[in-house]
Formats: C-alpha cells, structure tokens, sequence
C-alpha cells in the first residue's frame, strides 16, 4: 500500500500548485483559497490521503497554518467569486482515493485472523466482526476457496463484504469505533434452456459436446438410471433431449438449475421424464402419465464404470483358477469412487469378509439384501443399524481382500438366493394419487409440449 500513499503525496503536491495558478488569476492569497474550501471538503481529503509519510504531513501543517492567518475571502465584490473559489478548489484538491479495495482468496487453515495479520489490521477488528451476530457468524466458518473483499484506507479496515452463497452477501461497515453488518440479498433470474444431442462415444463427452455440465450430465443419468445401464446399455445413435433453467444473476450465468424434462432413445425405445413438487415440496420424476420413475432400488450402485465381471455361476475365479460360481457383477473403477447403496434399508454388516475384504451388507424391505465388497474405505459414520436412504455413499471402491485390480463386487439376494443384479424385476415406487395427478398433469404439460418439440427437431436433424 505504500505505492499508494506515495502516489497521494504527490498528487497532493500537484493539487497546491494548481491552487497557486487559481489564486493568481483570482487576485487572492493561496491561503484565502484554502480557507475557503468547505470543512466537510478537506475531512474528504484528510479521509482519502492521510498516511505516514513526512513530506505530506508538512504539507498539511503549511496549508492549515496559511488558512488560519488569512482572512475568509468574501463574495460581495463579486457574485460569482465564491461559486468560482469553490468548484476551482474542489477541483484543484481532488486528489483521487487509492485504489483500496482488495480480494482475499480463503486458503486451507486459514482464518479470518490470519487474514487480518497478514493486512498489519489489528486484531480487535475481527473480534469486533464476529461478535455483530446475525450473518456475521459466517465469518468464523470460512472454507478454502471462500472470497472476502476488504476496503482498507490508511491502514484501517472501513469495509468488507463476503458472499454467503448465491443470493446472500453479508456486508460489514465501520461506524464510530465499531461495525455494523447487513446481509444483501440478490434476486436470481431463470432463462429458458435445452440441450439435445446424440451418443457418438459416451453419454459424459456427447452430453458435453451438447453444452451440458458435468452436474446435469450425472442429474441426467440419475433420472432414467432405473431403466437405463448407461455402462453397458448404450449404443451409437441413442438420442437425448433436456429441458432446464439457466440461473442468472446480475446477468450473468451462475450455473444450470435442476432438469425440468428430458427424453432419451436407447436401443430404440424412447423414455421421459419431467419434474413434478409435490405439495408437501418433495421434488421427483415421473413419466408424462404420473407414474414415479423411482424404483425400490437403482441398477448399478456406482457411476459410469464398465463392468470387468458379469454374473456367471460357472465362472473360472482370476486368483484362484478354480471354477467358482459368481454370484454378482463387478464394477471396474478407480480406487476411491463413491459407492451408493441401490435402495432404502438398514446396515447389516461392516466388516471384512475373507476373499472379499471390506464389505458392507445392507438389509431392504421384501426380504431382499445387497453387499458391496473390495472397499477401499467405509463411508464415516457407517456402522451395523445404521439407516441408509437409496443414493446414499456408503463406502469407496478399493481392491481389498482377493482382487486383481480396483473395483466394486455387487450382489442382491432375494430370501437369501442370489439374483442376477442386471436382470432382476426391480419394482417402482408409488404413483401419483388421482388428486394429485389432476395438478401434476396441468404443471408439466408446458414441459412435455417443449419435449415434443425438441424431440421433433431432433428426429429431423438425424435424417
């Protein structure tokens, strides 16, 4: 900052001789001049240029002690004379405020102290802050990556502002000898959008290929990921369309918000799905004719893998060589890939589990179980009794107990049998009721008429 405070000196500088020049043509003393400026004017200057510097401080002292021996000047010889002394002077003592509002990027372990050490502020400053209330509180939970704005003019903190999340910008102020905070909030403007594309190579680099966001891309595979294996279910020529929300604010694009319809042909056979808020505000999807395209369970437990094994009863074990039946599919992925639980239910096991290493065993509603096996790690607070909701992570793919390579082991029981998980029926979760179908059906309809439009282009451009 003392870039700036030499910069200031010597625009102070500049500013006393242009007020020679004035008094000169105005037949008047220097020190009239000064005299003449209005008080609220010079704290202005004082405010914006002060600094510990000597020359500048003697330049203060010489103009004050010049306005005190000098008599006011007066207008009764002329009209005009005062109006001319005052915006001359304003002018000529307009010396431009440092450019004192900096950015701080929160790093990992540091706190709002740290950043005040690292300013010269003094500590009572931050104290002060946190102690506001309110919104203000936020400022003791600062995370990596989290910005603060701070305004500092001669080496004091007058403001700082820190966005709390979209809408909210908490706002801190000096007043007096303390502060004072407000929290700002900020309206988001929703703008129309949709993608569609075709899959060429995978639904992640076509639906990119298409404007669509990492987010939407996984929101999109998670919607039809009841009917749909998106690891092993595509094919070239398979079409998608989306229907969302740009979230703007200020004008300019924050993010996509939520998928409000999408379609998807695979194989030939066409799926959709719009958004429907119940009255009770719980968001889900459901086909155009209201029924949930949720089901009791999710076919695959991880995201975008190839599978590296298959169901096979007669399968010739890799580490072993002895033929031993597999009696689930293995997801090949990278150690440390979430792994979800496919439906509702409660922990059953955690633990290891000989050749499988570190399984986790969760028990569903219908006599039906599920295992994971070859964790990497379990998911903190796991733990036998635990409720788990479908979606939920539970643990990370590793290569624990007999593996080759990293990757998940899955496998669903039905009364204690083994089913295949690709193929098993896998039932879907409660429709609409007729009450509530009659307002699902007025709301999406919008939606499914923009589908339809989209689809139709769509089919066009392919041929």
């Amino acid at each position: 900052m003392s870039g700036n405070y030499s910069s200031a000196a010597g625009a102070r500088n500049s500013s006393l001789r242009r007020i020679g020049v004035i008094a000169a043509f105005l037949g008047v003393s220097a020190a009239a001049v000064v005299a003449f400026r209005p008080s609220a004017a010079v704290e202005e200057v004082n405010l914006a240029t002060s600094a510990p510097i000597a020359v500048d401080n003697r330049l203060d002292l010489a103009a004050q002690s010049a306005a005190t021996e000098a008599r006011p000047a007066t207008s009764s010889s002329n009209p005009l004379f005062g109006d001319i002394i005052q915006n001359a002077v304003t002018d000529a003592l307009a010396v431009p405020e440092p450019a004192a509002w900096h950015q701080v990027r929160i790093a990992r372990g540091q706190s709002l102290s740290n950043i005040f050490d690292d300013a010269g502020l003094p500590p009572q400053d931050w104290m002060l802050m946190t102690r506001l209330g309110g919104d203000s509180a936020q400022l003791k939970k600062l995370k990596a990556g989290d910005v603060l704005n701070m305004r500092i003019v001669s080496g004091r903190l007058e403001e700082l502002t820190y966005a709390i999340d979209e809408t909210r910008t908490l706002s801190v102020r000096r007043r007096g000898v303390g502060y004072e905070s407000a929290t700002l909030t900020a309206e988001l403007e929703r703008r129309p959008a949709e993608s569609v594309g075709e899959i060429r190579s995978s639904l992640f680099a076509d639906g990119r290929k298409a404007g669509m966001s990492n987010r939407m891309i996984l929101e999109f595979a998670d919607i039809f990921g009841y009917d749909i294996d998106f690891a092993q279910d595509l094919q070239e020529g398979d079409r998608f369309a989306v229907v969302y929300d740009d979230i703007l604010k200020d004008g300019k694009k924050l993010r996509e918000g939520d998928i409000l319809a999408a379609e998807f042909t695979n194989q030939g056979k066409t799926y959709r799905a719009v958004r429907y808020v119940d009255r009770e505000g719980r968001a889900g999807y459901y086909t155009p004719a209201g029924e949930s395209l949720r089901k009791a369970f999710i076919r695959t437990p991880v995201d975008f893998v190839r599978i590296s094994s298959g169901f096979n009863l007669k399968r010739r074990h890799p580490i072993l060589n002895i033929i031993r039946a597999h009696k689930g599919v293995d997801y090949a992925a990278s150690t440390g890939t979430p792994i979800h639980t496919t439906g509702d239910g409660k922990i059953e096991f955690v633990g290891k589990k000989g050749g499988y290493g570190n399984v986790i065993v969760v028990r569903h509603s219908g006599n039906n179980q599920t295992l994971y096996a070859h964790l990497s790690r379990f998911k903190p607070g796991v733990r036998v009794g635990s409720k788990v909701r479908q979606g939920q992570i539970i643990g990370f793919v590793g290569s624990s107990g007999l593996a080759t390579a990293p990757h998940l082991h899955y496998e669903f029981l039905v009364n204690g049998i083994h089913k295949n998980p690709m193929t098993v029926a896998l039932p879907r979760a409660l429709p609409l009721n007729s009450q509530a179908l009659v307002q699902f059906r007025a709301l999406t309809a919008p939606l499914v008429a923009r589908i339809d439009a989209l689809s139709d282009s769509s089919v066009a451009s392919s041929r």
